[in-house]
């Protein structure tokens, strides 16, 4: 049997993720050119490790075992998304702007109470939300203080306008 009381340290973070891509350079084209991450090491060629803000990295993408291979099927075990977290509002309102002004594909844009998320696949299917965490204190609760999340219709005008600002 199991201790079930242990719980994670309320301080722990999720560091990096490392991806099985099919093609570097076209993945670098999304992640570098596209969302702004800048490379901090190449790992030989079949693999480089980018960050923000000059982190070792928060995301790895490799081709060892997925080089010029097909996406893994959506109706599949295997990551959903990949969630990158913005700092401020206008900082994904700058992304947003950037991704409408690249034609890049969008699968979702949603206000879940807690954040507002943008979603899209990148090169390779492989989900990412793109989002920003409203301050703890404006979380939706119950009568309780349970956390109410849930999925609205994001409001792009709305975020768009933190651009003027």
């Amino acid at each position: 049997m199991s201790d079930n009381s242990y719980s994670v340290p309320a301080a722990t973070r999720i560091g990096h993720i490392h991806l099985k891509v099919a093609d570097i350079p076209r993945s670098l084209k999304f992640y570098q050119d596209l969302l702004g991450f800048r490379i901090m090491q190449w790992y030989g060629t079949d693999a480089v490790f980018i960050s923000a803000g000059g982190y070792h990295h928060h995301i790895g993408l490799n081709t060892w075992y997925s080089k010029n291979a097909a996406p893994a099927p959506q109706r599949s075990a295997g990551l959903f998304h990949t969630a990158i977290l913005y700092p401020t509002r206008k900082d994904l309102a700058i992304i947003l702007k950037r991704l409408i002004e690249a034609d890049y594909p969008l699968t979702g844009m949603s206000d879940h109470g807690v954040s507002e998320a943008i979603y899209l696949n990148d090169p390779d299917g492989n989900g990412v939300e793109l989002y920003h965490d409203r301050p703890r204190e404006e979380w939706p609760t119950d009568e309780k203080g349970g956390l109410l999340m849930g999925t609205a219709g994001l409001d792009i005008k709305g975020l768009l306008a933190e651009l003027d600002r």
